[in-house]
């Protein structure tokens, strides 16, 4: 049994085995659906993405987005950058910390469907009325 004092916050590479193990749970046509995404994990956004969504807070930022949204792309299009979805470690902890009505791994599980929402081409509000109908 592990004791309170034993414990301590996943580094980077748990972090992302989290993040992986999360994504390998999601339905299988959600995953297929979701393609060649990549995703990255870090501590904090960069201070150009936070400065570039007006946030001064980079505890605000759990997740971000980048690339062209799957409801946008032609095949006409020059070949897009990759498609990714960030995680940001210390924001999801903190939340998670803040919170204690949840698990780490379904935060981190939420965060990742909700960044896989805009890449599917889904906008905050769209992906919000999903999860209300959900509960």
């Amino acid at each position: 049994m592990r004791r309170h004092i034993d414990l301590h916050a996943p580094t980077l590479d748990e972090f992302t085995a989290l993040a992986e193990e999360a994504f390998a749970r999601l339905p299988e046509e959600f995953r297929a659906a979701a393609g060649e995404v990549q995703f990255r994990v870090a501590d904090f956004a960069d201070e150009e993405t936070l400065d570039s969504l007006g946030i001064e807070d980079p505890f605000e930022l759990t997740g971000l987005y980048h690339g062209v949204d799957l409801a946008r792309r032609s095949v006409l299009d020059p070949l897009p950058h990759a498609s990714m979805v960030f995680l940001y470690r210390r924001p999801i902890l903190d939340e998670w910390a803040e919170r204690g009505d949840v698990t780490l791994g379904a935060l981190i599980e939420h965060v990742l469907i909700h960044e896989i929402g805009h890449h599917f081409g889904l906008s905050d509000d769209d992906i919000h009325a999903i999860e209300d109908a959900a509960d």
